[in-house]
């Protein structure tokens, strides 16, 4: 089933004439559209797609499905002309998406009732199919080799930015089209900082590195984090390393399809506060990765949906001691029935450069 007849269906079950699909992301899902300009109409039996004159080959390539309607004035007005000649009595819309002042336009031009419809699409993306989990892992393995290509330049003396600079590049070497998000290179004092982007402090002997990153590959993400010491570490640190790591394999044995976000949240949470570090864990232990860095479903422990297979999640537990440093160790994991798959290969036991 393609995934306007997905949406159709639940435009159907809700009883909604039409969606209006404004967000980048959620035009990207429903039409493969990679334009920056456009919008789509989608009812219960046809889908348009509006764009200007730049981007209608384009639409026309890429929006199967779609009848592409090109806009010479201003872009809503396409939309209240399919609202008239469709008779839609209801129109949804992406009300955490949209600005204000664009809701009260739309109010003003089109006669049908506008509802409230954000959450329908992205509930959709939480499930990946064949296709979207081959783009992910593609991304993944382009981060794994970024991450054995970047071991080779930490040593003393060089920046958290050279570090971040050199990796973002090779991922892009390697086909990424971008980084999943501002590199985070943490390292000494600073990997305490569980979202520590790259500043100019150099590299110490003794210091934890806290490297996490990701790229967009295909227009989709992919999301690790690897923890690396160099030189010899403190004791405390190499402790607490350890039982990242432990909490880490716990969930990547046991997450599986029919828990819920919280319970495998749990799995980590609990085994690191047994261990007397539960105050220095201060983040959820993941979130869903797609064609947004962050998006559902979530583990944490307000998270009580439950897991299905198709569901692309990280697995990132940490601890953060200030004046000391911190620890993170991050995989990627897909949701099945048994048990999940791990996308992300990169070694996790400690590394001493």
């Amino acid at each position: 089933m393609s995934r306007v007849s997905k949406l159709q269906d639940v435009l159907k079950a809700e009883k909604m004439d039409a969606m209006l699909v404004t967000s980048q992301y959620n035009l990207r899902y429903v039409s493969n559209f990679t334009g920056t300009t456009g919008l789509a109409v989608i009812t219960q039996e046809e889908a348009f797609f509006v764009t200007d004159f730049r981007y209608t080959q384009q639409a026309a390539t890429q929006a199967k499905g779609f009848q592409v309607v090109q806009n010479k004035g201003p872009i809503l007005e396409e939309v209240k002309k399919i609202v008239e000649e469709k008779g839609l009595s209801s129109l949804g819309f992406e009300d955490a998406q949209m600005a204000y002042r664009t809701v009260e336009e739309l109010e003003e031009l089109v006669s049908c009732d506008l509802l409230p419809a954000s959450g329908i699409i992205e509930e959709l993306r939480e499930v990946k199919d064949a296709s979207e989990i081959a783009i992910i892992k593609k991304a993944c393995e382009i981060a794994d080799a970024g991450f054995a290509f970047i071991l080779d330049y930490i040593r003393p003396g060089v920046s958290e930015i050279e570090i971040a600079n050199r990796l973002d590049f090779h991922m892009r070497e390697l086909g990424a089209t971008g980084v999943s998000f501002d590199t985070i290179i943490a390292s000494g004092i600073r990997s305490a900082m569980p979202h520590g982007v790259a500043s100019p402090k150099l590299i110490e002997k003794g210091d934890f590195v806290t490297l996490d990153f990701g790229c967009y590959y295909n227009g989709y993400v992919s999301d690790m984090t690897r923890t690396v010491s160099v030189g010899q570490p403190k004791p405390e640190l190499k402790k607490i390393y350890d039982i990242v790591l432990a909490a880490q394999l716990r969930v990547n044995e046991q997450a599986k399809a029919g828990m819920t976000g919280k319970e495998v949240d749990s799995i980590a949470r609990d085994y690191i506060t047994a261990q007397g570090y539960g105050a220095y864990f201060g983040h959820s232990n993941g979130h869903g990765i797609g064609l947004e860095i962050h998006e559902a479903p979530n583990t944490s422990q307000k998270a009580l949906k439950v897991l299905v297979p198709g569901n692309v999640i990280t697995n990132e537990p940490g601890i953060y001691i200030d004046g000391l440093g911190g620890v993170r160790i991050e995989d990627d994991l897909i949701i099945t029935e048994a048990g999940n798959e791990i996308i992300t290969h990169s070694p996790k036991e400690l590394i001493i450069l």
